[in-house]
């Protein structure tokens, strides 16, 4: 993925911190994309999007899994 969209596309650092805070660090560090928090048990489209990254959450709204360019 990294190799056809621009800018940082992934953020291990941020698993377990706060939804939104990791939202806010995500368009900061690459303003090309645009950071979306994912409830549990969302349905998602398997599509490639380099403007797109899913920030998944637990029941307590933070981080679950590595959020990168999807």
């Amino acid at each position: 993925m990294s190799s056809v969209c621009e800018g940082k596309s992934s953020w291990p650092e941020l698993v377990g911190v706060p939804g939104e805070v990791a939202v806010a660090t995500i368009e900061r560090e690459n303003p090309l994309v645009n950071a979306v928090i994912v409830p549990p048990g969302s349905v998602i489209t398997a599509d490639l999007r380099c403007d797109r990254v899913r920030v998944f959450v637990d029941a307590n709204g933070n981080v679950d899994r590595v959020p990168n360019i999807q």
